[in-house]
């Protein structure tokens, strides 16, 4: 590996890589399992999402950050937060514990906090490191944007393998017309159905970004609930509790009690240990992909 380059971290948002990569082929019909009939495919599609993004921005750095299955202070906060959501597909499951012994075998941590989420160790580990060096956070989910600063940029997963949107403040900008912190703000009006929290009801994303276009903040607008419509004012006056919540929801927690030395995350990969695992899960076809990326 070549360290002469500038150092730079990739964090990587573990479940959502692991979950796009399952959907992507199970999707099809197929999943890939090895000739004992342990699934596979989850494990499979994470390795050549990740390994296609190393080879793409060459991090010197990576960690890979992971929700714990207890349960997180959103949850004590608001009881119905992410309740919407579906058990895992069971094909899936066993693969949660065999990828972080994949990515162990890389040499990359495995980081997660209980009683908070991955996006909070990645926002963490973001604002600790990015005063030292280039962060960069891979991901598919938006909330991350919040994120962004001039030595953060979120890497958001678009459809297709190795289709990537690069966000830096100036291109989430020039896309959304908003600042970072304003994504926290806009989700508190506009709610989140995938987190199963509302934000105020009968306000949807373009007229919740409008409003924070127009004044800024949450408190902007109601310092200024005169110059609404009736329509909206009346809604924000009756939803007022839930707005606020819903914006604490929103909000990425940056200091969680996280333990990594940065050492630590140095990508230095040992061939033999990796191709050992890759074999042993029958998937020998990615090493010569992993291999030729380390080159690169």
């Amino acid at each position: 590996m070549n360290n002469t380059r500038q150092p730079s971290l990739l964090l990587v948002d573990g479940m959502a890589l692991l979950f796009r990569a399952y959907y992507a082929t199970a999707a099809n019909g197929y999943i890939r399992r090895t000739k004992a009939g342990i699934p596979t495919n989850a494990i499979y599609g994470f390795l050549r999402y990740l390994w296609d993004a190393i080879d793409t921005f060459q991090p010197t750095h990576v960690a890979c950050c992971w929700d714990m299955p207890s349960k997180t202070f959103r949850s004590e906060q608001f009881a119905a937060y992410k309740g919407n959501r579906p058990d895992a597909p069971e094909d899936l499951v066993p693969q949660f514990a065999l990828i972080r012994e994949v990515t162990e075998c890389l040499g990359i941590p495995n980081l997660g906090v209980e009683g908070f989420e991955a996006d909070d160790c990645i926002g963490t580990l973001a604002c600790r490191y990015g005063k030292e060096m280039k962060v960069m956070v891979l991901s598919g989910d938006h909330d991350l944007l919040q994120l962004v600063d001039e030595q953060v940029s979120v890497i958001i997963m678009k459809k297709g393998h190795g289709n990537y949107m690069v966000y830096t403040p100036d291109s989430l900008y020039q896309e959304k017309g908003l600042l970072p912190h304003q994504i926290i703000d806009v989700k508190g009006l506009m709610g989140d159905t995938s987190d199963n929290y509302p934000g105020v009801r009968g306000i949807g994303e373009k007229t919740a970004v409008k409003l924070i276009q127009e004044y800024e903040t949450i408190e902007g607008i109601l310092e200024n609930m005169d110059s609404l419509t009736k329509g909206v004012r009346s809604k924000i006056e009756s939803d007022l509790n839930m707005l606020h919540l819903s914006r604490s929801l929103a909000a990425i927690h940056c200091e969680v009690p996280l333990e990594c030395e940065l050492d630590l995350c140095i990508l230095e990969i040992n061939h033999e240990r990796v191709s050992m695992k890759l074999e042993e899960l029958e998937m020998k076809s990615l090493s010569h992909l992993m291999g030729a990326a380390m080159v690169n």
